[in-house]
């Protein structure tokens, strides 16, 4: 993997950098947030390892920014700050993950490889669209159509959107959704699915002739044709 590591605490990030390497992914570093978030829009990379208090930009300013424009590339979150509160805050602002400093490495590597597997292209699969009915996906430009028409979706609608798709025809639960598209790892007792939900089905249900979103009444939803 090709990683950015936005950390202001040079022996925290020497040794993020270096158990890295040792594992064979190439790292760059960046001190501050404002740092890190041009690094962050000036290339590509697999993951970011974002540390959430920096110095001129914290942390999750920095993620916000980059989900505001629409960019999905996986973030796990360092942090000293471990109450449930601060990692709910951490996950709804954008992150994929959360790790509590102090922390091992093998931790580090099995949480920062979990997210990259989980939400890059899955396996063999080299398609660059999803398509169901009259609705399709962009896997490139992240451009969403139904029968022809633009539909804009937030970063958050839209990895549920892709997710839902590549899973249509099966019943997907909500605890499927909480760790895969929110990297939920426990239950934050909110309503966030069912309000993302209820979001994608004003998008690319209302104004249609049938739904694609189907509730599965104590099971979870399915996408796809009645």
């Amino acid at each position: 993997m090709r990683v950015l590591l936005i950390e202001d605490d040079s022996s925290v990030a020497d040794f993020v950098a270096s158990e890295l390497a040792l594992k064979g992914h190439n790292c760059e570093c960046a001190s501050t947030g404002t740092e890190g978030l041009l690094a962050a829009n000036s290339a590509r990379w697999d993951a970011l390892i974002v540390d959430r208090m920096l110095p001129k930009l914290d942390g999750l300013s920095v993620i916000k920014s980059l989900r505001d424009k629409g960019d999905l590339t996986p973030v796990l979150i360092l942090s000293a700050l471990g109450e449930v509160d601060d990692r709910v805050k951490g996950l709804q602002i954008g992150a994929d993950d959360y790790l509590v400093k102090p922390f091992s490495s093998e931790e580090l590597m099995a949480r920062l490889e979990a997210i990259h597997r989980r939400l890059a292209p899955l396996g063999a699969d080299f398609r660059t669209t999803l398509e169901a009915d009259d609705l399709r996906l962009d896997l490139i430009t992240q451009e969403v159509r139904r029968a022809g028409r633009v539909i804009a979706l937030q970063p958050r609608e839209y990895r549920l959107l892709e997710y839902l798709m590549r899973n249509a025809g099966k019943i997907v639960t909500r605890s499927m959704l909480l760790e895969n598209v929110w990297g939920y790892h426990f239950d934050p007792q909110t309503n966030v699915i069912d309000v993302h939900i209820s979001r994608l089905r004003q998008k690319i249900d209302r104004d249609f002739d049938y739904p694609l979103v189907h509730t599965v009444r104590g099971a979870g939803y399915r996408f796809g044709d009645e």
